[in-house]
């Protein structure tokens, strides 16, 4: 199983990004998504998390300007960025937990795409 992260990128305070996340391999069924991020010098924080039924949670720091969602048909889960500021540059990390054919949901983790709110 693999989850493959895409969208980051560059943008000025203000703009938008859209990030997606993929998850592929032996995959039985997706429970909880997610998105986490890490800002350089501080410890990795939720951003964003959407259960499979669509109940979403989010960071304070975020509410009103993120949304997250899921398409089950893709196992796919995305999270549009608007209004974004300074302080959302990060290396955001998608979060899965999978069901592959063992007896439990794991927890997979994405790679890791960089945004980069400057002028």
């Amino acid at each position: 199983v693999q989850l493959q992260a895409s969208g980051g990128g560059l943008v000025q305070p203000g703009g938008s990004l859209r990030l997606s996340c993929a998850a592929s391999g032996s995959i039985f069924n997706i429970g909880d998504m997610g998105w986490y991020r890490r800002a350089p010098g501080k410890p990795r924080e939720l951003a964003a998390t959407i259960t499979l039924g669509g109940i979403t949670k989010y960071a304070d720091s975020v509410k009103g300007r993120f949304t997250i969602s899921r398409d089950n048909a893709k196992n796919t889960v995305y999270l549009q960025m608007i209004r974004l500021k300074p302080e959302d540059t990060a290396v955001y990390y998608c979060n899965a937990y999978i069901l592959s054919g063992l007896s439990s949901y794991n927890a997979y983790w994405g790679q890791g795409t960089q945004v980069t709110v400057s002028s």
